[in-house]
């Protein structure tokens, strides 16, 4: 198991910035082309149990992919938990709070991801060969993208405060959950 961790520093308040995110809309803007990232649940009201479907391509496949919000407190913190993807778990933990940089207002976006690749012994091999790569990929598009989406002509204003770091993790935090939404044991 995984943990990828990155964060970006904002010129916006809290409220604005959350309700980009809280847009499962905005997604497809700030994921990278070759993904072909679609959303699928044409009205999403985000809260708690709230269930998102989309479709990816992975190596030109497509694949559904299903999200379960667990936890919802605007405009501070969500949670999705894939219950469908390609990965034996996806738990993606996005963090919104005040931050002043340089004397400036802002807000710090933080990504936790904790994710499985499954598939045994082979499972670090792929998270060596290709799934670290793509990773790193998916989330330095995703943040210049939210700079670009979110500040426009000001997009240099952000600041990327923690770089895509990639942890590997022995024990199971005891919240995150398998596909069928029980908890892993740890």
């Amino acid at each position: 198991m995984y943990q990828l961790r990155c964060a970006i520093w904002l010129p916006l308040n809290e409220a604005t910035t959350f309700a980009f995110f809280e847009d499962a809309h905005n997604l497809p803007r700030i994921t990278p082309p070759w993904l072909g990232f679609k959303v699928l649940t044409p009205t999403i009201h985000l809260q708690p149990g709230c269930i998102i479907d989309y479709t990816i391509r992975w190596a030109g496949l497509p694949m559904k992919w299903r999200t379960l919000i667990d936890e919802y407190d605007p405009p501070h913190r969500f949670v999705d938990t894939a219950l469908k993807s390609p990965y034996k778990l996806w738990h993606h933990l996005h963090t919104f709070r005040p931050h002043a940089r340089d004397n400036r207002p802002g807000t710090l976006v933080e990504d936790l991801v904790t994710y499985d690749i499954g598939y045994g012994p082979l499972g670090p091999l792929a998270q060596r060969l290709v799934v670290r790569r793509q990773l790193t990929h998916i989330f330095e598009f995703r943040q210049k993208m939210i700079a670009h989406y979110l500040l426009g002509d000001r997009a240099a204003d952000a600041v990327v405060t923690t770089p895509i770091h990639f942890t590997a993790v022995r024990a199971t935090p005891p919240a995150l959950k398998t596909r069928t939404g029980q908890p892993l044991p740890s």
